[in-house]
């Protein structure tokens, strides 16, 4: 430690631009504050979207102090070089901040003056530091181009800044849609049908929740013009829907506004709650038996889920299966019907009143949604029967488990002893971690031999 420093105290502790090259780190061991350390506070900011808050609505707290952790007297005693190292680094990394300096260590190793805090003078300044300038620039033509095309849209670009900028100009577009929305309500056709440029179904399909929450600024603006807060609130249930809507999406089948519709997806539901028209559920059955007509000599019919709750079929027994395989391949039984697919929404069985007079045999995954499904049918069909989900089915086919990507944790209050008892032992992993046996890896000699019976 030299007794003897040039005079000055900061250019004592500034160092050179070589001494910052090889210690860019300094400081980092000793608990000290580094450029490294402001860039991850700053980032942090950044990622809450607060420092784009900033832009559109300043809330005073700038010029921004950041207090740093630096050196004691007894550091500079005990490692001067490498506080020396530390200091050179902020003065090094300061442009987009100004240097508070403090004097330390005057009564043990005489006065030295060390980085004390940093200073923002203005939120542009952080995000510059953070290297985010462009990112922000961008977010402000972004909202000023939502605010052009309505000022309420302000209010949702204040609340969902990392959103906006993630959609980029998609944004304006899924505003426009929500301008449409609003001036035509209950529209009375089909998505396909609306006519904005740029704007097609599959843009909607995959903007839905934006389109919602925009809506909701809408809404809220014009119910609640002089009632900010109320305003406020209108636009948080409106983001709520739209998370909810996320959430049942995991669960449900994958709709489309294209392809086949069920109206218990995410898709249908938008549909549905901004009076879009959305092509009828359709049910897709077989008759395994043929002494039982269909439509002529078909055997294998699809119909709307209106007409299939009308139908007075002379069978006695209907099984449900969730693969397509599977129902093309079950075998020939007498006074049997096959249906196809149930997933998490049974409105076309709920209204078909007859299955109540048939055994209805419902063969799902193995895992902890397919006995959820089959909770969830029970409450439309109480009397269902599970088939090929057993612990006997399970064990006999280990060679091609797989393994479930979110497996349920819901109460399940419909089960018999023996499914709840199978279906707490898979969400335990008692089998192994998420173990799950796909219908279609059964053994078809299995099969066979438990639908036969």
């Amino acid at each position: 430690m030299p007794k003897r420093r040039p005079e000055g105290p900061e250019a004592s502790l500034r160092g050179s631009g070589r001494d910052l090259r090889a210690d860019s780190s300094a400081g980092r061991a000793q608990g000290w504050t580094t450029p490294a350390d402001l860039r991850t506070l700053t980032l942090k900011a950044w990622s809450s979207g607060a420092l784009l808050r900033e832009l559109l609505d300043p809330s005073g707290a700038y010029p921004r102090r950041r207090a740093l952790k630096r050196p004691t007297a007894a550091a500079l005693l005990r490692d001067y070089a490498a506080a020396r190292a530390w200091a050179a680094g902020l003065f090094a990394a300061a442009g987009p901040f100004t240097l508070e300096t403090t004097e330390v260590g005057r009564n043990t190793i005489g006065a030295n003056h060390l980085p004390a805090a940093v200073v923002f003078a203005s939120a542009q300044d952080e995000i510059s530091f953070a290297g985010k300038a462009r990112d922000a620039a961008w977010f402000v033509a972004l909202a000023e181009g939502l605010a052009g095309l309505d000022p309420a849209f302000r209010t949702w670009a204040l609340r969902r800044p990392l959103k906006l900028l993630d959609l980029g100009g998609d944004a304006l577009t899924a505003a426009r849609v929500a301008l449409w929305l609003r001036d035509n309500p209950e529209p009375g056709v089909y998505v396909r049908q609306l006519s904005l440029s740029g704007v097609h179904t599959k843009f909607i399909e995959g903007n839905r929740t934006v389109i919602d929450e925009l809506l909701g600024a809408l809404s809220a603006e014009t119910a609640t013009r002089d009632a900010p807060e109320a305003a406020a609130e209108l636009v948080a249930a409106a983001e709520q829907v739209a998370d909810a809507e996320q959430v049942a999406g995991v669960a449900a089948e994958a709709g489309s506004l294209l392809g086949q519709p069920a109206p218990r997806t995410p898709a249908a539901r938008f549909a549905v709650r901004h009076g879009f028209l959305h092509p009828p559920e359709l049910v897709r059955f077989r008759s395994l038996d043929a002494a039982v007509p269909l439509l002529g000599s078909a055997r294998d019919v699809t119909v709307t889920a209106e007409a299939f709750s009308t139908l007075r079929l002379p069978v006695t027994r209907v099984l449900v299966t969730e693969n397509l395989v599977n129902f093309l391949a079950v075998p020939e039984q007498p006074g049997t019907l096959a249906i196809y697919g149930g997933g998490y929404g049974f409105s076309a069985l709920r209204d078909a009143s007859w299955l109540r007079d048939c055994n209805v045999l419902y063969w799902g995954d193995l895992d902890t949604h397919g006995f959820q499904i089959l909770d969830q049918l029970r409450a439309v069909h109480p009397h269902v029967v599970s088939v090929l989900m057993d612990e006997a089915t399970l064990l006999a086919h280990r060679d091609v488990w797989g393994s479930e990507p979110a497996p349920s944790t819901a109460a399940l209050g419909r089960l018999t002893a023996d499914e709840a008892a199978l279906y707490k032992k898979l969400q335990n992993d008692v089998y192994g971690t998420a173990v799950r046996l796909e219908q279609e890896l059964i053994r078809w000699d299995w099969v066979l031999a438990r639908l036969s019976g």
